[in-house]
């Protein structure tokens, strides 16, 4: 019997891979691995108590375990430490495959949110496991907000220019995890995982203008300026900083993949862009 553990498994990410997991695989060999087991109650599958900041609950959690999928913590800045900890707990505890969460072209990618990512795929190399890489392009769901935004505001805002965005949905990268924890032949693979078709901001606000009957311009900003309207709106200096480099990062072609990889791995076409559009409008 394979055990499957799953970190940051309360995460939005997390709970959409135990949910497809639990198709494909009993609940008694899933592990939900948590800050704080008594959150991961509803879920259905055992949770144990693992924290990326305290190895030592780390290789009693994974004790057992033969796969884990290792889902990227969101303490940026502090990921390689943490990451780390994992790794070597999971190298400790006799895992024998590790999957992990990257970036979409990590290795050369010019967003900055990459550097972390293709450090922790090399510690996961350097280790001696099995792994496979699945990086992923970005979330259809980070657009949600903008999209409420614009509405409110009469018009999208960024910085990413004319570049193209090969964005899915959560449940499409939970999908292709899911399939690779559960299947043979992903050990020692990369996969670069994007959505089948890309779309640009412009694109993004012309069909927005299409459903709403609204005019809906994309206003494209120099970096700086975009990180202060993200500040504006609340965002601490650092996110909007971040947020702000990673839409320069699009417009240089970091969000941007037509190699199908995902559709391929999951069995089925992306989550359209134009239907997760009007799955927001519908729920504002």
């Amino acid at each position: 019997m394979t055990i499957i553990a799953i970190t940051g498994a309360t995460g939005q990410l997390g709970r959409l891979v135990i949910e497809k997991l639990k198709a494909r695989a009993s609940a008694e060999t899933l592990v939900a691995l948590v800050r704080d087991p008594a959150k991961a109650a509803d879920l259905g599958v055992p949770a144990r108590a693992a924290d990326y900041d305290k190895p030592e609950t780390l290789t009693a959690a994974l004790a057992g375990v033969d796969v884990l999928l290792l889902i990227s913590s969101d303490a940026i800045g502090q990921r390689i430490p943490q990451h780390r900890n994992v790794i070597e707990a999971a190298k400790a505890a006799g895992v024998k495959r590790i999957a992990y969460t990257s970036l979409l072209h990590a290795d050369t990618t010019p967003i900055g949110l990459g550097a972390e990512h293709h450090a922790t795929e090399a510690m996961i190399r350097e280790s001696g496991l099995a792994y496979t890489l699945l990086r992923n392009s970005w979330y259809l769901e980070n657009y949600a907000g903008a999209i409420a935004g614009a509405l409110h505001a009469g018009a999208f805002v960024g910085s990413a220019g004319e570049g193209r965005i090969s964005a899915a949905t959560r449940a499409d990268y939970a999908d292709a995890a899911a399939v690779v924890l559960t299947s043979e032949g992903h050990a020692g693979k990369t996969y670069e995982l994007a959505g089948d078709e890309a779309f640009t901001m412009a694109d993004l606000a012309a069909e927005a203008s299409r459903q709403t009957g609204r005019t809906l311009p994309y206003n494209n900003l120099p970096e700086a300026a975009y990180a202060k309207v993200l500040e504006s709106i609340g965002l601490p200096p650092p996110a909007a900083a971040m947020l702000a480099q990673s839409d320069v990062g699009a417009a240089q072609g970091g969000l941007f993949d037509d190699g199908r990889q995902l559709s391929r791995l999951i069995g089925r076409p992306t989550t359209p862009w134009t239907a997760f559009v009007a799955g927001v409008l519908e729920s504002l």
